[in-house]
């Protein structure tokens, strides 16, 4: 007998089938709706993947599936039929045995092994909560506009990951002196032979920091098939473009890894704010890396007609692994500053909840929130740009009116 999850899984399959063949009809059925995201040409239609909610559908092939705002007020953690889904490469893989599934570590070791997914479930288990934030979140906000996905502000998520640290499973092959990177793909791949295969790396101290994982459970589940199932790399407080999914190979390299997405994809300009000015590229760019600090109010969305007097708000905050010291909020469009409450820590690379009671007088607001991590390090009042639309962090405003 096949138990629930089985039946979603192979039911998945089925739909995603039509991927690999080039048809999209089994998954346009499921549009249920559309959307307008806050910024030119941002209508999106909502559609229900195998294992997802309706999410907003940026692409059809490969899936490129952004979370709806209003998720985020439903916890810290993001459920996993909610979670956003990106891919880089159309031939996504359709059908993959857990049974004879395996992960070869490879390269620079003393003995290269492959491991099943019933090894690696025999080793010593970690757990980690971590936020997973594509690179371009939120790039649909910068003026001027660049090429690449016009996301708004949910390609993000977090959520509780299962799995078994990088670093112990290097230790089983045994890494030989002179490494220095650890590269990784996955099984998903390019259409046609011209595109580059999707391959990231590592420094090698970090690949060993016993933080990243090879996770194959997200949420106390196994993972969703367009998250990554069944094991992807998880590597807190970096870009999800490190963590690769359908995890494939993991190789030690004792040069640095020269692939496209490292060398000429996912660069930022390298300087103390990876900034340029608008419209002009950087003069010198190093790979993307960890997250800046973000916070969102969550419970009210821009131009919202709310109740004057005693109001509730709420949101959530994350930085890139030093931890949430505080939020501050002006109702008053920056004028003057509260220190809200910080809800539960699940950890440093974790969504910080965050909760401030304000009394609004009637008529306009423009509400800000402004987070600081444990580095010191808080949100700039004015956006940066880049050529490449990341790193967005700015203090965000939420307009409402009160009566």
């Amino acid at each position: 007998m096949l138990d629930r999850r089985d039946l979603i899984r192979r039911a998945g399959l089925t739909a995603l089938a039509g991927l690999g063949g080039g048809s999209l009809a089994p998954l346009r059925a499921l549009a249920e709706d559309a959307a307008t995201l806050p910024f030119g040409n941002g209508e999106r239609p909502l559609v229900a993947y195998p294992g997802k909610r309706p999410l907003l559908q940026m692409t059809a092939r490969p899936p490129q599936l952004e979370t709806p705002f209003s998720v985020f007020d439903e916890g810290a953690i993001t459920p996993n039929d909610a979670f956003f889904v990106r891919y880089h490469l159309a031939d996504i893989p359709t059908e993959i045995d857990p049974e004879t599934y395996r992960v070869a570590i490879k390269g620079h070791v003393e003995q290269e092994v492959s491991l099943s997914l019933a090894d690696l479930k025999a080793m010593p288990t970690t757990e980690i909560v971590a936020v997973n934030q594509c690179s371009g979140n939120s790039r649909g906000f910068f003026e001027p506009r660049m090429a690449g996905g016009q996301l708004a502000n949910g390609a993000m998520g977090c959520a509780r990951w299962t799995g078994v640290p990088l670093k112990a499973v290097l230790d089983k092959a045994g890494v030989k002196a002179g490494a220095v990177e650890v590269a990784f793909t996955g099984l998903d791949g390019p259409v046609i032979p011209e595109t580059p295969d999707f391959a990231k790396s590592l420094k090698i101290d970090h690949a060993r920091d016993g933080q990243v994982m090879l996770a194959w459970g997200m949420n106390g589940q196994d993972l969703p098939w367009l998250n990554g199932y069944p094991l992807r790399l998880v590597v807190p407080g970096f870009y999800g473009t490190y963590w690769v999914k359908h995890l494939e190979s993991v190789s030690v390299l004792d040069k640095p890894f020269d692939g496209f997405w490292m060398q000429k994809a996912y660069r930022i300009p390298d300087n103390d704010c990876a900034c340029t000015q608008p419209g002009k590229a950087a003069d010198k760019t190093v790979p993307i890396n960890r997250f800046t600090v973000r916070s969102f109010l969550t419970n009210l969305t821009d131009g919202a007609d709310v109740k004057a007097g005693h109001t509730p708000l709420r949101g959530i905050a994350f930085d890139g692994g030093s931890g949430i010291k505080s939020v501050a909020v002006s109702t008053d469009d920056g004028k003057t500053w509260t220190e809200a409450q910080l809800g539960q820590d699940l950890g440093p690379y974790a969504f910080r909840p965050w909760t401030l009671d304000a009394d609004l007088s009637p008529g306009a607001h423009a509400i800000r929130v402004r987070a600081t991590g444990n580095d010191g390090v808080s949100q700039p009042i004015e956006p940066r740009w880049n050529p490449a639309g990341y790193l967005r962090n700015v203090v965000e405003t939420t307009r409402v009116r009160a009566a």
